[in-house]
């Protein structure tokens, strides 16, 4: 009767590769997410909008719904009080996950400003990364 030798060498490599590999995937996206980077390098407002939140919200602004509410954007009342697209997108809300450590407050001040002026919203006070500031120091 001949015994099977390879489960011997099978879990010490397979060990040796699990570690080995957690850790690389671990240490090289700084453990911030497994799926993405960890900082978007777009700057402008319009670019954020289309690679961040046009995903969910439609290129329009309309918002969807389907696997999940995505809640439209355009003409969008809650926009009028400036702190409230600013904490959303810093700390999330609902579905919406927090964005605030992967963008910095340039790049929320200038996406939150690009929602407020566009899709048929006129809210023309301009955010500043100043206010993205004291807003991400909130609990």
């Amino acid at each position: 009767m001949r015994k099977a030798v390879w489960p011997i060498f099978a879990a010490p490599a397979a060990l040796v590769v699990l570690v080995f590999g957690l850790t690389s995937v671990y240490a090289g996206n700084g453990g911030v997410s497994m799926s993405g980077p960890s900082q978007f390098k777009q700057q402008d407002g319009q670019a954020l909008f289309e690679a961040i939140c046009q995903g969910c919200h439609m290129p329009n602004g309309a918002g969807a719904i389907g696997a999940g509410a995505y809640p439209a954007l355009a003409r969008n009342q809650n926009l009028a009080a400036a702190a409230y697209p600013v904490i959303t997108v810093l700390k999330g809300r609902k579905a919406m996950p927090p964005l605030g450590s992967y963008l910095s407050d340039a790049q929320v001040a200038a996406v939150v400003t690009y929602v407020r002026t566009h899709f048929g919203n006129s809210y023309s006070d301009s955010i500043s990364p100043d206010m993205v500031k004291t807003f991400r120091k909130t609990p």
